[in-house]
Parts: structure tokens; C-alpha cells; sequence
């Protein structure tokens, strides 16, 4: 649980996140992009501005506000300008088509967006009487240009109940329409405090930026800086050449990134050994790291620290491995982060014990707000607990959908998505252990597995690989042969040309890939 002096820390607004860095580091770098930096005094009235713009066009408190830029030292300061104001943002990933940002728009009732022009330009079906504030110099009819913004005035900075919403998260929308999670001050401020207390981030950092601001893990990156008073160093390009490039000029003291991406960076540096002596610590998040990329991480990253995490939209952050317990239990999650409560439980049974298997749920002051104006779905995820009333009471605990197994020290492991387990020839089969023993065969860069349904097996498991240069379905059949019994083999190999999809997080976009496979089955 949270101590007091934490609690404390929680209850302040995320503005100060940034304002409460002078005048103390008034002319440190706060951010940095390709061909640009700022101090954190600049940083402070460049979002000034924004919320000048924003008070000009009576965006009241609670009003939501949409970011739609690409990652930058302007989606920092469009992020704050709102919040200065006690506006909520709704950070739209710049990947988002315009058809989406218009749903976003439509869902949250939107009352201003920042974005680009050509943004504004492909969004249809815009809300009815929207500001908009468009990058650039000039703008288009009917929007204002950043461009042209007055000198920060200095306006007073609203102070918002720690309870009161502050940012809606959309999730991708991949099982069908976005929804948005909703985010205190509170539970972004908790979040910051939880994170650098465990990774011992100082002043000193500088994080390597690379995952979105729409994405909790990618936000959590920049509060964590600004909470401390360090830097961030954007980089929006995720090619492996371009981040390890960027790690190494600017001195990044650490990097932040999910599976898909460290699989393609560790085998770049495989292959390009790079020296990166300011690297202090990497962090993983998202999924699970396939264990052959896992056994090289201390190999391509010498003397840096590695942390495994684990966290979800609707509780932010959830657990972490100490980089101390690394070699030792490669591959688990961990346990509960500082000022989280984090089990694994068995329905109808209680809390799960060494060697077995359960829900992983969360409570305390990183549980969400819910999902935006869906309170059934709100009802479904984040509700009491019965297996731990004896604990915390009707305290309303996220319910993650993911099972863990946890082993005798009591750290968790990941086993699968619940509705994702594959039922077959009588087993109950992860498709994590399947994706882990392909990735094995050193043949294959993503994978994909999933159940079919089948007349006698119950559930054919299929997979679906991208091929490494070095890789070939017969070789890959081969290696299935040697290394995994019979009913963990796949029936059938789908190939996918070139990298699977990804989420606008960095994830495999798992649905759509299954999507394809099975419509691809259905045809033969």
C-alpha cells in the first residue's frame, strides 16, 4: 500500500508534473527531438501558450481536448496546455486514420483538437462546433495556427480535485470499438511515483522515448522524467538503426520498449554490436519476450540493468522483475510494483499458491476510473473481489483477463489471455507455448498461435510466422519434430510476408493476423 509520504505525492495535479520544475531547473533540457530541444522553462511557456488558446476559445474544465501529433516536444506541451487548464486529454495516436480520430471525437464529445493540418483534413464527421489549433505557421479556414499563438500570458493554472478525470485512454479497438479508459490525476501521478521508485530514475536520466503518449507505458515515460526532473529524447522512427543511433548520441540512459520491437533491436545489435556506455537500464512491457531474444539481452545490452514488467491500460502498472533476479527467472513478470496490490486468483477458490495458476486482478490507487460513458463494461472489468474481501473488503480490484501461474518465491509468470487458451487432444494449451518453442528454432522473427475448432482434436493448433532470412517451413517442421510433443505442434504453418501488423502501441496486432489465418483456412 501506499505510505503517506506517497499519497502526498498522488494528490497533486499532473501540470505541477511540469510547472513544479522551476525555478529550480528552469534551464535544463526537458525534452528533445531530432532537430530540436527545450528547456523546461521554455517547455513550461510553450504550453502556456497552448493554454492561452484554449481559455481564448472557453475549453472549461473537464472539457476534453484531443492530441492528435506526431511523438514531439509539441504533444508534450499540447498534452499540458490542457492540463494547465483542467481539460482532459485524449491523446490520439498519430497512426489513428482519420476516420478513427473522428470516432474519438464523436465517443469523448470533443470540444477542441490539436493536431496537423493534414489531420484535420482527413477526419470526417468531425463534431459540430470544434476549435481547432493546427502545427505550422498558417492554417486552414475555420482553425488557428500554432504557428501564430500570442507569448505566453500566464494564465493562473487550475487546481483539479487528485479524484477528478484528467486523460481518456482509447484502447486500439481491435474486438470492435475503441473504448476509452479513463484516467485520474490521481492515477497518472501514482503511476510516476510507483515507476521511479522502482526503476531509481534521478535527475541525471534521459529516456529514450520511443513508445506513444497515447500508450500507458509510453506516457508513464514522460511523467516519470518530469517527476524527477530529467530528460526525454524522442524518437518516433522505431527502425532498430535509428533508436540504437539516437540511444547512443544523446547519451539515453535508458529504453523503454515491447516485444516486437526488442526482437527486431536485439538481433540488429546481434549482428552490429553498438557500444551505448551512458545505457543504465531497458524495460519490457506489453507481452512476453520470446526466450531466444531473452537469452541475448545480456549478451547485446552488457552491464545494463533489465527489467520485465507487466501492466494494463485500466491499472497503468502492475508488476516488475528486479533486474537482480534476471538470469534466475527469465521470462517472469515478477510481483507488484510499489503502492499496487496485485494476485493471482482462483475463481470460486481464493488466492493462488506456489505452483498454480490464476487471474491476475489489481487494486489500489493505479485502478482507473473505468471506461468512458460504458458503465457495463466498466461493471464487467473493475468490480469487489469476493476472494479477497477477507483482504481489502469491497475495494473494486481490475480484472485482467490474463492467467499467471506463480511460483514457490511467489513470482508470477505469464501464461496466456484466458480466452485464448487452446483446448486440444485433452490439453489446455497456452499459445504463448507454442509462439516461445517456434521462436526457439531461431527461423522465425513474429509469431501468431491460436486454436481452430476441429471435428476429433477438439482445437487444431495453428501458427502463424514471419521467416527470418534464414528460415524455411521445412526446416521449421523439422525443428517442431524435435522440440515439441505431438499436441503442441502445429497442424498447419501460415506465412506471413515481411512484419505482422502492429497495434498503435507496438504490439502484434494479434486479431488481425488470427483474422487473416482463419479466413485464409476457410478458402482452402
Amino acid at each position: 500500500m501506499a505510505d503517506p509520504d506517497d499519497s502526498a505525492l498522488f494528490d497533486v495535479s499532473i501540470w505541477r508534473l511540469l510547472a513544479d520544475n522551476l525555478p529550480g531547473s528552469a534551464d535544463k533540457i526537458a525534452a528533445i527531438d531530432r532537430d530540436r530541444r527545450v528547456s523546461y522553462a521554455a517547455l513550461v511557456a510553450e504550453a502556456g501558450r497552448v493554454a492561452d488558446w484554449l481559455t481564448h476559445r472557453d475549453i472549461q474544465p473537464g472539457d476534453r481536448v484531443i492530441v492528435h501529433l506526431r511523438k514531439a516536444i509539441d504533444e508534450v506541451a499540447a498534452m499540458f496546455g490542457a492540463w494547465k487548464i483542467g481539460a482532459v486529454v485524449v491523446n490520439v495516436n498519430n497512426r489513428w486514420t482519420g476516420h478513427q480520430l473522428a470516432y474519438v471525437a464523436r465517443d469523448c464529445r470533443a470540444r477542441a483538437a490539436i493536431l496537423t493540418r493534414a489531420s484535420l483534413n482527413s477526419a470526417d464527421e468531425l463534431p459540430d462546433g470544434m476549435s481547432f489549433l493546427v502545427q505550422g505557421a498558417e492554417a486552414p479556414q475555420g482553425a488557428d495556427a500554432w504557428g501564430a499563438l500570442p507569448d505566453d500570458s500566464g494564465v493562473a493554472a487550475y487546481d483539479p480535485d487528485p479524484g477528478q478525470l484528467a486523460m481518456i485512454i482509447y484502447t486500439s479497438g481491435s474486438t470492435g470499438q475503441p473504448k476509452g479508459v479513463m484516467l485520474s490525476h490521481r492515477n497518472i501521478r501514482a503511476g510516476a511515483v510507483s515507476v521511479a521508485e522502482y526503476l531509481g530514475l534521478t535527475p541525471r536520466d534521459r529516456l529514450l522515448s520511443v513508445l506513444p503518449y497515447s500508450f500507458d507505458a509510453g506516457l508513464n515515460q514522460l511523467t516519470t522524467m518530469l517527476l524527477k526532473g530529467g530528460t526525454v529524447v524522442h524518437q518516433p522512427v522505431t527502425l532498430p538503426a535509428e533508436i540504437i543511433r539516437m540511444a547512443r548520441d544523446e547519451s539515453v540512459t535508458g529504453i523503454a520498449g515491447v516485444p516486437p520491437l526488442w526482437n527486431e533491436i536485439v538481433r540488429f545489435l546481434d549482428d552490429n554490436p553498438v557500444e551505448l556506455p551512458s545505457l543504465r537500464r531497458i524495460t519490457n512491457t506489453g507481452g512476453k519476450i520470446p526466450p531466444n531474444i531473452l537469452e541475448l539481452l545480456p549478451t547485446v545490452f552488457p552491464d545494463v540493468d533489465i527489467y520485465l514488467m507487466y501492466g494494463l491500460t485500466e491499472a497503468f502498472r502492475s508488476t516488475y522483475l528486479p533486474p537482480s533476479r534476471f538470469t534466475q527467472k527469465m521470462g517472469s513478470i515478477g510481483q507488484q510494483i510499489p503502492n499496487a496490490r496485485v494476485f493471482a486468483i482462483r475463481h470460486g477458490v481464493g488466492i493462488a499458491g506456489p505452483g498454480e495458476q490464476g487471474e491476475l486482478v489489481h487494486a489500489g490507487p493505479l485502478v482507473s476510473m473505468g471506461y468512458w460513458e460504458r458503465p457495463e463494461f466498466t461493471a464487467q472489468k473493475i468490480r469487489p473481489c469476493p476472494e479477497l474481501r477477507h483482504l481489502i473488503g469491497d475495494e473494486p480490484v481490475v480484472y485482467s483477463g490474463d492467467l499467471v501461474r506463480l511460483d514457490e518465491d511467489g513470482d508470477m509468470w505469464f501464461v496466456s489471455r484466458m480466452d485464448e487458451m487452446i483446448k486440444t487432444m485433452g490439453f489446455r494449451l497456452s499459445p504463448t507455448e507454442v509462439e516461445d518453442a517456434l521462436s526457439s528454432s531461431g527461423l522465425v522473427g513474429d509469431v501468431v498461435a491460436f486454436g481452430i475448432e476441429h471435428p476429433s482434436l477438439g482445437q487444431a493448433v495453428h501458427a502463424v510466422v514471419s521467416y527470418l532470412p534464414n528460415g524455411a517451413e521445412e526446416a521449421l517442421l523439422q525443428h517442431c519434430t524435435r522440440a515439441m510433443p505431438n499436441y503442441m505442434r502445429p497442424q498447419r504453418i501460415h506465412s506471413w510476408p515481411g512484419a505482422m501488423p502492429r497495434t498503435a502501441s507496438g504490439k502484434l496486432d494479434r486479431p488481425t493476423v488470427i483474422a487473416s489465418a482463419k479466413a485464409a483456412t476457410v478458402e482452402i
